[in-house]
């Protein structure tokens, strides 16, 4: 009988646990988050705009 518990997975093998570990670091990194990045700051610069058409430009009123 082994002192593990029943509940505990067997550990992956070291170099094919880093390599999948580095893949998914380099998708995230150069995939996932510049995506999500530019998205984030081209919805801003759209409800920017979007507030501009309604409520004018910046500064005082024309007159």
């Amino acid at each position: 009988m082994s002192h593990r518990q029943a509940t505990e997975p067997d550990p992956a093998p070291q170099g094919a646990g880093r390599r999948r570990e580095l893949a998914h670091f380099l998708i995230l990194a150069f995939g996932v988050w510049p995506v999500v990045a530019i998205g984030v700051v081209g919805g801003y610069g759209f409800l920017i705009w979007m507030y501009q058409l309604i409520a004018g430009p910046p500064g005082p009123p024309g007159h």
